[in-house]
């Protein structure tokens, strides 16, 4: 038998959550197979099994245990009987029954077909149209339980996304007073059951929650605000991202730009970076900047080591690798501690502005939004630009006004103006793409 035990989560951590058990009681696993996921305050873990072997549950999920505890045990003794290989004979039999099968259902499904046919009424004109759907549109289709003929009207079929159904359902039930047969359908697809239902949160979305009340009574935290011209930026990726994707492996996006605004303006703001400790201030001489992600357990805040050092392929390719690994549940403790500052997006998901949390014991946080194009006056003359609202979230025990409002205002400017991150004398663009 072999001790199936919850590993160390962290120096500060005492406890962790059983979240669930990846395989059934007196099930046979693998060596190396993963077994269980674990929640500490910080992230989830996984539990492979050490040997082949039948397992045997001891603690349940959703139980509170210690590191070290013992939640299970694998009967090493207990070994998969191994298929014996069928001779020539065997073999030629087997294949001789299964093309005979096959054969059979063949006959039995065109049998069925011809009845089916036969059933079935012509297709309508709007049915004969058809619909090219994407993935994300027929998921969200099937979560409906609709077809897409009683969303969307696709009079020259055309491939449907996942925006035109929202955007379908967003003008059907936005006030239409003449409502058609198929917006009627839509429109009690949810009625509601006077039900509910109570979920347990995650030791990580409550240590969260725990974490989002102390910041907002420990600090005395405010939010200043500005707007960026975003017109470089897109511009730049525009011009450059194939020769970008085809150098580096990965498309350049928005959020390298910032980190590199942050890691460009903090010099200039060293308290932006800071850190109250046991009554002193610490100002790092490196930047660690954390990026907030969303997954299915809660927020997690992986961390980009030493930002001010790397590139922009460098920044791109860190932050894709620690989103996929936060989001499948494959990140470590140490990835998600010891930030000095956080970026965190809320314009992927559509908002304009918003107010971020100071993420403890960081003293700053940088809100981006989402990009929409708004008219701006520039020379005396009113023009169309894409624009960015950014909010800046601070702890004013350690940083005053001024410094706060000034290390905005710079990382507009080096958002507005690129080469200014850059030494002068060297070409813009491409030496600040690693071109």
């Amino acid at each position: 038998m072999i001790d199936i035990r919850v590993p160390e989560a962290g120096e500060s951590i005492t406890q962790v959550e059983l979240a669930k058990w990846l395989v059934a009681d007196g099930e046979y696993v693998e060596k190396d197979q993963e077994i269980a996921e674990i929640d500490s305050d910080k992230a989830t873990l996984t539990i492979n099994a050490d040997d082949d072997g039948v397992i045997k549950i001891i603690i349940e999920e959703g139980t509170t245990i210690e590191p070290g505890k013992v939640i299970g045990q694998i009967d090493n003794s207990v070994k998969k009987e191994k298929k014996e290989k069928p001779t020539e004979d065997k073999k030629a039999e087997k294949e001789e029954k299964s093309e005979k099968t096959a054969q059979e259902t063949q006959t039995e499904k065109e049998k069925e077909s011809d009845e089916e046919k036969k059933k079935k009424p012509e297709p309508t004109e709007a049915a004969a149209v058809g619909f090219t759907l994407s993935p994300q549109a027929k998921r969200l289709l099937d979560e409906l339980e609709v077809s897409a003929e009683e969303v969307v009207q696709n009079p020259d079929n055309k491939r449907i996304t996942r925006k035109d159904i929202l955007q379908a359902i967003a003008e059907r039930v936005g006030g239409d007073k003449e409502v058609s047969a198929n917006t009627a359908a839509f429109a009690t697809i949810w009625q509601g059951s006077r039900d509910s239902k109570k979920i347990k949160m995650t030791t990580l979305r409550r240590k969260v929650a725990e974490r989002l009340v102390a910041v907002k009574n420990e600090t005395a935290m405010l939010t200043t605000f500005n707007e960026v011209d975003m017109s470089a930026i897109i511009s730049i990726r525009n011009q450059y991202k194939d020769k970008f994707e085809k150098k580096h492996g990965i498309k350049p996006g928005f959020m390298s730009f910032f980190v590199k605004a942050v890691t460009s303006a903090i010099p200039l703001f060293p308290q932006v970076n800071g850190q109250i400790d046991d009554g002193h201030i610490v100002l790092p001489d490196y930047a660690d900047i954390g990026i907030a992600v969303s997954t299915p357990k809660g927020l997690m805040v992986p961390v980009i080591r030493d930002a001010q050092k790397k590139s922009f392929a460098e920044i791109e390719t860190v932050i894709a690798e620690l989103a996929k690994k936060a989001r499948d549940n494959k990140i470590t403790i140490e990835e998600l501690t010891g930030g000095t500052f956080s970026i965190t997006n809320g314009g992927i998901f559509g908002s304009m502005l918003s107010t971020p949390i100071i993420n403890p014991p960081q003293s700053a946080i940088l809100g981006m939004h989402n990009i929409v194009e708004r008219p701006v006056a520039v020379n005396g003359r009113v023009e169309i630009r894409p624009v960015m609202y950014v909010a800046l979230s601070y702890d004013h025990r350690i940083i005053d006004g001024k410094e706060s409002v000034s290390f905005l205002v710079a990382v507009k400017q080096f958002l507005e103006n690129p080469a200014a991150m850059l030494s002068p004398g060297k070409k813009p663009e491409e030496l600040l793409l690693g071109l």
